[in-house]
């Protein structure tokens, strides 16, 4: 009997040692997904606070609203790179649209939540478009094409040409040249394709570009049409 009370101690603490380095090594490996998984939010998830802090109030609402005037009451519009959903969001809902919008960065999300808690939003990067089994009538990236490199871009067209109803509105933001610059926030390379590639890339899945608009913060929009 006493070696079995003197041997229940010695297992006891060997059992606690083994979940302990266990817990170790799930702590690290954890460390590692994080480091190694790519950021599919583009620096924009380290960069959240600040982003919601400096972004304009008024910049984009003036197109944007016009557009979504142009939507009946209760149109399906799905918005990509939503971030915390002020001013672009909130100019779409305040039109009588019904939105459904995706970010790439948790943060974001959260803060959108906080925000428009009763307008559905998922963290989801816009070429991993889990939307696919549904079908807008119209979709919008502001401020988000330019982030991605020119062969997600393309991904991006594609996703939004599959869940656009025939007749359905796209509209995105970038510059009308062609160039590459360094994002001043993230310090990572953005990417405008040029009005010609695009158009291209919107002929190629079965989209038309009809029309191009500049706002006051020289923001430059494409809009097309799903035939």
């Amino acid at each position: 009997m006493r070696l079995i009370c003197g041997i229940l101690p010695v297992f006891e603490f060997y059992a606690a040692t083994l979940r302990y380095n266990n817990l170790l090594d799930l702590i690290q490996t954890s460390r590692f997904v994080r480091k190694t998984m790519p950021d599919l939010s583009n620096g924009y998830n380290d960069e959240a606070e600040s982003f919601i802090a400096s972004r304009s109030s008024t910049i984009g609402v003036s197109v944007v609203r016009a557009w979504a005037q142009l939507l009946p009451a209760g149109t399906r519009v799905l918005e990509l790179g939503c971030g915390d959903g002020i001013p672009i969001t909130q100019t779409l809902l305040r039109e009588g649209l019904n939105v459904y919008a995706i970010d790439a960065s948790p943060k974001m999300v959260s803060a959108f939540r906080k925000n428009f808690p009763d307008t559905p939003v998922k963290c989801e990067a816009a070429e991993q478009l889990y939307f696919t089994e549904q079908k807008f009538d119209a979709a919008l990236a502001w401020g988000l094409m330019f982030l991605l490199t020119p062969e997600i871009q393309q991904i991006v067209i594609q996703n939004i040409s599959a869940i656009l109803n025939c007749g359905g509105k796209f509209l995105f933001t970038s510059p009308r040249e062609a160039v590459a610059w360094t994002d001043i926030r993230t310090g990572r390379k953005s990417v405008s394709l040029g009005a010609s590639k695009y158009q291209i890339l919107l002929s190629s899945v079965g989209m038309s570009l009809i029309a191009e608009y500049d706002d006051e913060g020289s923001n430059h929009y494409y809009e097309a049409e799903k035939e």
